[in-house]
């Protein structure tokens, strides 16, 4: 998806979160993006991948409608939504991270994406890589995607004309870190992941002009205990 941000006055929302179990209403959530999307075409996009069953969305479909035709209709829908985003032709957003198998743009825009996402290979690499600092590829603990270097980086915002890779998938304590002399930032917008790793959340926000800053958050004070998982999901750490 590409994004031209003076294209309208009206601001464009990007989210690049997955599906773990941290959010306690998650289909109302999804419901209340979709229909953003509806009213704002190209405006709305969510980029996620299919751990449902793992973190919990699964199961709360379940719990609420009595079988699986939400969830799996939810999940047919998340085939259809783009891997990655490109603002302004400057700045590309993804959830998890670069991949070996792609030097370009085009190397991504040639991927067939409506699928259920791979085990191996780019589709899955774009979602479940991490930056490190050891140069290279490497191989990710996670079991999927790889880890990459400055190098890495560096050489692919040079050779497509980028000015910053943002991504997520790692839970940071102040809600956003820059890495890799800042060719890299993850941002991470859920307070206090699983309610109990106390950290901050943020958001990006980029005008006109492609000036970015940064809206730290601390979670809502709430009225009683939640319905959450004694362990705390590795899938962010």
């Amino acid at each position: 998806m590409e994004i031209d941000s003076g294209r309208t006055p009206e601001p464009h929302h990007l989210s690049l979160a997955s599906d773990p179990e941290s959010i306690p209403t998650l289909d109302g959530w999804i419901e209340s993006l979709m229909s953003r999307k509806q009213l704002a075409e190209n405006d709305v996009q969510r980029l996620c991948d299919r751990i449902t069953q793992v973190y919990g969305f699964y199961d709360e479909c379940l719990r609420k409608y009595g079988n699986a035709n939400v969830w799996k209709y939810f999940t047919d829908l998340f085939d259809f939504l783009p891997l990655t985003a490109l603002i302004d032709n400057q700045i590309f957003c993804l959830h998890g991270g670069l991949s070996p198998s792609i030097d370009t743009l085009d190397n991504i825009r040639a991927l067939d994406r409506i699928q259920e996402v791979p085990h191996e290979g780019p589709m899955c690499d774009l979602l479940w890589s991490d930056p490190d600092d050891r140069c290279g590829w490497g191989i990710s603990p996670r079991g999927a995607g790889y880890t990459f270097g400055q190098d890495i980086s560096e050489a692919f915002n040079h050779n497509n004309g980028l000015t910053l890779v943002a991504r997520a998938h790692q839970l940071v304590m102040e809600g956003y870190n820059w890495s890799q002399d800042r060719n890299v930032v993850t941002i991470f917008s859920a307070p206090n992941y699983c309610y109990r790793c106390g950290n901050q959340a943020a958001i990006m926000e980029i005008d006109e002009h492609l000036k970015y800053t940064f809206l730290q958050f601390d979670p809502c004070p709430r009225a009683g205990e939640p319905m959450v998982s004694r362990r705390t999901p590795d899938y962010f750490l």
